[in-house]
């Protein structure tokens, strides 16, 4: 009891030293733990598998630095395997921040790792447009109306494949990644359900509650956190073994985040045994 006593009163200090060797510790010597996809994930690779080479897919960018840890690596993973099955992939931003933060996987994945991709033909950078789900509402009507250049000042009918897209309702899903509002919500709301358009997503562990309530009626799958990117790549693996082999960004870092959840919940129970032995104690002193 003593002891337990003295763990229930440990300093800040030790508890945030323990946590920081929880992380630390796993990241050094490479600890993972094998991941596997839940159907709300399955739903979204098996959506990209399924379509034709060739389809068209529109990935908005709706996050900024803060929260590129969480939803970035859904980005790398879904930029790979849409590059995997040669689909026509849009990229557009409902944040000012999204606009650059996807300029990290263009260069990641599509430019090193798929050198033969053309710019123009298999991807674009639409850019940023302000507007909020107001702009979702006219690109349902017509896209051309409210982008009329690419991010870099090209005219939207000199690109190729903007040729044949008119309207939201051309694209064969939208998969965006959303760090909040606007975001996933409203392209399910503004888009999906008016449009009739398959919508699915990544968004932040923390927003991930609010978004489960669309599923699976409004909203065709979601990856909720590191989590959810683990598990597109766990599936991107499994589907493409050679997959399997590289350092798959969200894997990697879910054992070092379940090794510190497991130190954390063993300091709460041992907090809250020292805390009914206390209570007990002081009852028999009275």
């Amino acid at each position: 009891m003593s002891f337990l006593t003295k763990m229930g009163n440990l300093d800040r200090r030790v508890i945030f030293s323990l946590i920081a060797l929880a992380v630390i510790v796993p990241l050094i010597f490479r600890i993972s733990f094998k991941e596997y996809p839940t159907p709300i994930v399955q739903k979204i690779f098996d959506k990209v598998e399924s379509l034709p080479a060739g389809s068209k897919i529109l990935l908005p960018f709706d996050y900024g630095p803060s929260t590129a840890p969480e939803l970035e690596p859904m980005a790398f993973a879904v930029l790979r395997h849409c590059c995997e099955k040669n689909h026509k992939m849009y990229i557009m931003a409902l944040w000012p921040t999204g606009q650059v933060q996807a300029m990290r996987p263009i260069d990641s994945i599509i430019e090193d790792d798929f050198p033969e991709k053309v710019y123009g033909t298999d991807y674009v950078h639409l850019g940023y447009k302000a507007g909020g789900y107001g702009l979702i509402n006219t690109m349902l009507a017509d896209l051309k109306k409210m982008y009329t250049t690419d991010v870099e000042g090209t005219a939207i009918d000199d690109i190729p494949m903007m040729r044949d897209v008119q309207t939201l309702r051309d694209f064969a899903l939208i998969c965006n990644f959303s760090a909040g509002s606007p975001g996933l919500k409203e392209w399910v709301q503004f888009a999906g359900d008016p449009g009739d358009i398959p919508v699915a997503g990544g968004c932040t562990a923390v927003s991930a509650p609010l978004l489960y309530p669309y599923y699976p009626r409004q909203m065709l799958g979601m990856m909720g956190g590191l989590k959810g990117a683990a598990e597109y790549e766990a599936a991107l693996a499994i589907g493409y073994p050679k997959y399997a082999q590289i350092n798959q960004r969200a894997i990697s870092i879910m054992g070092p985040q379940a090794i510190a959840h497991l130190v954390i919940i063993l300091l709460i129970i041992i907090g809250n045994i020292t805390f009914f032995i206390e209570k007990k104690r002081q009852k028999k002193s009275a």
